[in-house]
């Protein structure tokens, strides 16, 4: 890559004092400036965690049947009304993940010249950790790359990416052909399984008789040096732990329907990828028991600023201070603009409290009570008529018969299209009113345990069935009975819904992938889940409930509000337009 990038490195990481006396004769240095100056060379790797590819806000969702926006200007409603093309894709990931790896192979191809320490075995310990770290980070962004843009030709060959490994300059030929998609799998894999070698499997003070055997072959029997490389203070940066779940998440795509025929890897691999990271935590008996409503849990969310993480998470951002995601979200009556609305199709996706679909007799569903013993999660997750938001807790009327910007369809661009407004990831006790402007602590969550959770039982299911368990001590069947539990549902009839469909491979994995929506709701899965397991739902039309009060009762009419127009060849997302147009070898998906 061009000499832009060091110059970029140097602005962000090199700045000094001495030079607003004494300029630098250049701006621009060698690599080989970083062998003596190990922050330089820091500065290299922490542009690819500058640019790593997660989202707090659920952007994607959109794009599916689980929301709709009242934004027009939303790229997100272009890709579900099927207007999108190669040379306009919201969810392309090929500029920014392929100037992440550029940064990433920069520094493997010189971290073992840097001096990191004039101790020779700290010295060791820190490249061991760095490299690990971009080993790792390099796995995540190769493998986000796969999952946007990895698809079949017109030929039929299913393709990756070009693997590139080695740094990048003027000199290089960059009109490389795209790897095989199982090509990109094994490097993926490779890359994990080093990081896992060289990283912690968490970061943490330890005791003299913890140091890890490879150090204390080197002479280190004090724990402080190993504690000054790997210790508390490195919290929030990869780590093997992180590392696993990403190969988990790697196998999962590359089993899936969409992409099994042209892999090697099996559901049976993707269930003990998931079950390596389970295992660490007493695979079913560790499920954090608060990880259903992870983001309210406001007393945990206020501790993480101490570098304290909750038990569901794997992977989270830094903790920041904003109201950003309320001040987009809530409704217009809490000074919110409403942005995403849940849909009918999302509601009607939540079963009864007592386990059964709406749609099943014994459910006891009321349509003319609705939101009546259900599913505890709906409330959690979604803001639906006469509930309660904010930080006074006011009712949100949605119907028709509201006397504000609340109700459906009142004022366009700001008021729910879909008789729903979010409530997910939301804190109640921000206030975007500009009398008040009041903000609360913020972070994303990366990767969860709840999301492993149900790779492992998506892989279980279709390797061994429902209630097999493989070489593992829990199955399919057994991870599911404890998410629903947590969340309140079937505790008072053993699940009796669950309990008829255990025996059922089809109609377990009907459950599983609903649970999958539920539990993941507007954490950006659903558009990528829907597209490896290529059904129809990319294309289910968005709705919505209009609710009219008629002399004191309530009527609930179900009304279309979005049309969806996905092609088949969109469940494989396109090389960019302009990639294909500089670079011959470069072979599009088929269709775009």
């Amino acid at each position: 890559m061009k000499s832009s990038i060091i110059f970029l490195v140097l602005v962000l990481f090199l700045s000094s004092c001495d030079d607003l006396f004494d300029p630098a004769i250049e701006n621009i240095r060698g690599l080989d400036a970083m062998y003596k100056e190990p922050t330089y060379a820091q500065g290299v790797l922490a542009n690819a965690y500058i640019l790593l590819p997660y989202s707090s806000t659920p952007n994607s969702d959109v794009a599916t049947d689980d929301a709709v926006s009242n934004d027009n200007s939303n790229n997100y409603l272009m890709m579900a009304t099927g207007s999108w093309t190669a040379a306009n894709n919201p969810m392309s990931q090929w500029q920014d993940r392929r100037n992440a790896i550029q940064y990433l192979n920069l520094f493997l191809s010189n971290a073992d010249q840097v001096e990191w320490s004039k101790d020779e075995v700290v010295r060791t310990m820190y490249n061991d950790r760095l490299k690990g770290e971009a080993y790792g980070l390099r796995a995540v962004q190769m493998y986000y790359l796969l999952l946007a843009h990895g698809g079949w030709t017109e030929d039929g060959r299913l393709l990756g990416f070009p693997i590139v490994t080695q740094p990048e300059d003027a000199t290089s030929d960059f009109n490389q052909n795209r790897n095989t998609f199982q090509e990109c799998v094994d490097q993926i894999f490779a890359d994990a399984q080093k990081a896992i070698e060289l990283l912690p499997l968490d970061y943490g003070n330890i005791a003299d008789d913890q140091v890890p055997q490879k150090y204390k072959a080197l002479g280190v029997t004090n724990a402080s040096d190993y504690n000054r490389v790997n210790g508390n203070h490195m919290r929030g940066r990869i780590t093997g732990r992180i590392v696993e779940a990403v190969r988990a998440q790697v196998a999962l795509l590359a089993a899936s329907p969409a992409y099994s025929a042209g892999t090697t890897v099996t559901w049976e691999d993707a269930a003990n990828y998931a079950a390596t990271v389970l295992d660490r935590i007493g695979d079913v008996g560790g499920m954090d028991p608060k990880g259903n409503t992870w983001y309210a849990n406001i007393s945990e969310i206020e501790g993480l600023a101490s570098g304290v993480t909750p038990d569901e998470i794997i992977w989270r951002s830094d903790v920041g201070q904003s109201n950003t995601l309320e001040t987009d979200n809530f409704p217009p009556s809490l000074y919110g603009n409403g942005r995403v609305n849940p849909t009918q199709n999302l509601v009607n996706a939540f079963p009864m409290e007592n386990g059964y679909p709406i749609s099943d007799q014994s459910s006891n569903y009321d349509p003319a009570n609705p939101y009546s013993n259900r599913d505890p999660r709906l409330s959690n997750y979604v803001v639906f008529n006469e509930s309660t938001q904010g930080p006074n807790n006011d009712a949100i009327v949605t119907g028709t018969y509201g006397d504000n910007n609340d109700a459906i369809n009142r004022e366009n661009g700001l008021s729910t299209r879909t008789g729903y407004y979010l409530r997910k990831l939301l804190r109640y006790d921000c206030n975007p009113d500009p009398q008040y402007n009041t903000e609360q602590k913020h972070y994303t969550a990366r990767i969860r345990y709840t999301e492993i959770f149900l790779d492992y039982a998506e892989a279980a299911n279709e390797a061994w069935g429902p209630t097999g368990t493989g070489s593992h001590t829990f199955s399919a069947y057994d991870v599911v009975k404890a998410i629903r539990a947590r969340a309140g549902v079937g505790t008072a009839n053993n699940d009796a819904y669950l309990e008829s469909v255990k025996g059922d491979q089809d109609k377990m994995r009907e459950l599983i992938r609903n649970e999958r929506r539920l539990e993941l709701c507007f954490e950006n899965h659903r558009f990528w889940d829907l597209r490896r397991w290529k059904v129809p739902n990319l294309n289910e039309t968005a709705t919505g409930i209009q609710i009219d009060n008629s002399n004191g009762t309530l009527t609930y009419k179900p009304i279309d509000v979005e049309g969806r127009d996905y092609k088949d060849y969109m469940y494989y997302g396109p090389i960019p337009y302009g990639e294909i147009q500089k670079w011959s070898n470069l072979e599009q998906n088929a269709g775009w």
